[in-house]
């Protein structure tokens, strides 16, 4: 009499767990990734926080205090005034010329970005292909490289110690323009445009009623972009200025810092640390109020 083996049976539940362990949609946790991710966070935030926990003390729990730890007494308001009222209120003439090299550099700039990426995207004429050449050479090439020309150019023409040569330089954006080209390409359909001339628009009219509504999500993030760049532009304030009451905030808080060295220093690093907080609170309050176009800004141009 022969038996037969029976076969194990396969659970409802095994079945459920093999499934998960080999589902694409739930993948594999990987501890070292985690970590690497960790240490990023952490080295991203530890700074912020010590610059946040440092703004409340006075001059002298800076230098006495743990530097992640508050001091003896809470003095944020008093350093906000003080920073606002400092050497005739400069601080705020610095914000005040900053929000105008944005305004009209990085507003500029977008629009600039804007109508050329769509005349990129949309337009067939000669000499297409040296542009594209063109703008992905300006775009691996960094500002940097091209300030002390620059000042040099600037100079000769008497445009230094202006703010013209804060708010030309900043109208050239190379990566916004290949941004906005990129994105014009797949958000704006050809049939539509088309369309548009077949009822009788022009292309300035096309432009600004059909296209422009259309490439909202790109212009945004082109428009964070330079807004970013512009605000945190250092060097070439730097060369160009040296008038304080042209500074951006980025070279007027780099000389209240220099004023803790040399003869008759004079130390104010609460106010200079205050300021930077200052300064960074409306670039925060910008990408949060527009996160959402600035996302799907980008999640279209990682599609092209």
């Amino acid at each position: 009499m022969t038996t037969t083996a029976r076969a194990p049976r396969i659970t409802s539940t095994a079945r459920v767990k093999k499934k998960t362990r080999t589902s694409p949609l739930r993948p594999r946790r990987s501890p070292l990734l985690t970590g690497v991710m960790i240490l990023y966070l952490i080295y991203t935030l530890v700074p912020l926080a010590w610059l946040l926990i440092s703004a409340t003390k006075t001059q002298n729990d800076l230098l006495s205090s743990p530097g992640l730890w508050f001091g003896d007494s809470f003095a944020l308001f008093a350093n906000i005034k003080d920073t606002l009222t400092y050497n005739d209120g400069i601080f705020l003439r610095w914000l005040g010329n900053t929000v105008l090299y944005v305004v009209v550099g990085a507003g500029g700039a977008t629009l600039l970005a804007t109508a050329a990426g769509y005349g990129l995207a949309k337009y067939k004429f000669a000499g297409r292909r040296a542009v594209f050449a063109i703008l992905l050479g300006a775009v691996a090439v960094p500002g940097t490289a091209l300030a002390v020309p620059t000042f040099l150019m600037f100079s000769n023409l008497g445009l230094t110690n202006t703010v013209w040569a804060i708010i030309i330089p900043s109208l050239v954006s190379p990566f916004g323009l290949y941004l906005m080209w990129v994105y014009a390409t797949e958000a704006v359909p050809v049939d539509l445009l088309e369309a548009a001339r077949i009822d009788g628009a022009g292309e300035v009219r096309i432009f600004f009623t059909v296209a422009l509504r259309l490439l909202a999500p790109g212009i945004v993030t082109t428009l964070l972009f330079a807004v970013v760049s512009t605000w945190n532009n250092y060097f070439l304030p730097l060369i160009m200025l040296s008038k304080p009451n042209l500074y951006p905030l980025t070279v007027g808080l780099t000389q209240w810092s220099n004023q803790a060295t040399g003869v008759g220093a004079r130390p104010i690093y609460n106010l200079v640390i205050t300021g930077s907080v200052l300064t960074i609170v409306p670039l925060v309050v910008a990408f949060l109020l527009l996160q959402r176009f600035w996302q799907s800004g980008l999640t279209a141009g990682s599609v092209k």
